[in-house]
């Protein structure tokens, strides 16, 4: 028989057996379209069998039956069919599946720790609109100081704003039958002189005048007790604040034999009970420390005359029912600036510390200048005597500021 009767039947039945192999596979892949569901769980149940995307040999294939004559198909020519004839791979996600996909963590490369002082700086910044270069980090140089607590500082200093109301002094004196503000100002002229003589903490005197002014506006006080009320007052704030606190005999020799032990314990006990032994306020003092470090650049004549003008202010009655402890403590500071002639006056890092604009500040601080004009010539001379020292700087001797003067507008 003649070979080429043989090559195209041979070709006839392989075209045969790929049509048929094909066409019937289309078939049986194809689903109603009813619910998604069905779909879900037709896929569930063929895990484990040979995926749709597989191609089956046409010479294997169940329903296809090769001719007796035919031979092995090359691997080649099945290569060929198959990237021809290739279907797209199906993904089928189900409920579970979606609900084990979660985006991948990655992990962010450690950059510099940043202040908490830096962060709401740079808040400050973006929501007020300021440049960048406005606002200074006070606290950049403290950052590996633990003490200084950089990264609860601002913290501290909103709660001590939201509390000073609390703690602050309202007019008593017409509740006082035998007191007024001229014998407040004495007590205060000498307790500053006693505080200068047993060498006391800052805070010390700051917490003292408070608690005197806090139980003057709760008890009637006679005169002759007032001074009384001022030495119990120093010995609760000296064990407060103190780590080697003056005895009760201190006082009751510093006070010339005035009074005996056994009224100062009872003077003590009463001023504890009636202000409900509340004694962590704050203070001027307080805020002086922190105000002082945003007057950029911060220096001892800055601090020195600050808390001159502060103590000054603190002899006062009406400066210390009228304003409260921190805008006492940014007026001090503004008046200081003004009076070393500090360009400019208030910045934006202290607007931003204090909470207080120049604007708030400059009725308080018109005040403070003018006692600082009165000092030298004022009989009570014990914080103008306290900063002649060479220790203070000599800053009671400086010229009181001209911008702020009773002639300014």
């Amino acid at each position: 028989m003649d070979s080429r009767n043989l090559v195209v039947p041979l070709q006839q039945t392989r075209e045969e057996a790929k049509q048929k192999a094909f066409v019937p596979a289309e078939g049986r892949n194809r689903r109603v379209l009813q619910d998604i569901g069905n779909l879900v769980n037709d896929r569930v149940s063929l895990q484990g069998k040979k995926p749709i995307t597989e191609v089956v040999d046409p010479a294997a294939a169940g329903n296809v039956r090769a001719p007796a004559a035919a031979t092995k198909v090359p691997a080649a020519a099945i290569k060929k069919v198959n990237e021809k004839h290739r279907t797209e791979d199906v993904i089928v996600i189900s409920s579970e599946e979606t609900e084990k996909r979660k985006p991948v963590s990655r992990r962010v490369s450690r950059k510099e720790v940043k202040t908490l002082t830096s962060i709401l700086t740079a808040r400050s910044k973006a929501a007020c609109g300021k440049p960048e270069d406005t606002l200074e980090d006070i606290d950049a140089a403290d950052v590996n100081n633990e003490l200084a607590v950089v990264d609860y500082v601002d913290d501290m200093y909103e709660f001590y704003k939201l509390t000073e109301v609390d703690s602050r002094v309202h007019a008593y004196l017409q509740f006082q039958p035998d007191i007024n503000a001229k014998m407040r100002s004495i007590l205060v002229d000498w307790l500053i002189e006693v505080h200068r003589k047993f060498e006391l903490m800052p805070e010390t005197l700051y917490l003292t005048i408070n608690i005197v002014d806090r139980f003057l506006a709760v008890k009637v006080v006679p005169r002759r007790e007032l001074q009384l009320v001022g030495i119990s007052s120093m010995l609760v704030a000296c064990k407060y604040e103190e780590i080697w606190a003056p005895e009760v005999n201190d006082f009751v020799c510093i006070s010339d034999n005035a009074y005996v032990r056994k009224q100062v314990l009872a003077m003590e006990k009463a001023i504890l009970g009636k202000l409900e032994w509340y004694l962590t306020v704050p203070t001027p003092y307080v805020f002086l420390v922190r105000y002082i470090k945003a007057s950029i650049p911060s220096d001892k004549v800055t601090e020195n005359l600050a808390f001159f003008l502060s103590e000054l202010g603190l002899m006062q009655y009406q400066i210390v029912v009228k304003y409260g402890p921190s805008k006492i403590a940014a007026s001090a500071v503004y008046a200081a600036r003004c009076t070393l002639d500090r360009s400019p006056f208030w910045t934006e890092t202290l607007k931003h510390h204090t909470g207080y604009t120049e604007d708030m500040l400059r009725d308080c601080a018109k005040l403070l200048v003018q006692f600082h004009s009165a000092a030298a010539g004022s009989k009570l001379k014990a914080v103008y005597k306290k900063f002649l020292s060479e220790d203070r700087g000599a800053v009671a001797l400086l010229t009181p500021a001209r911008s702020l003067s009773p002639e300014s507008p």
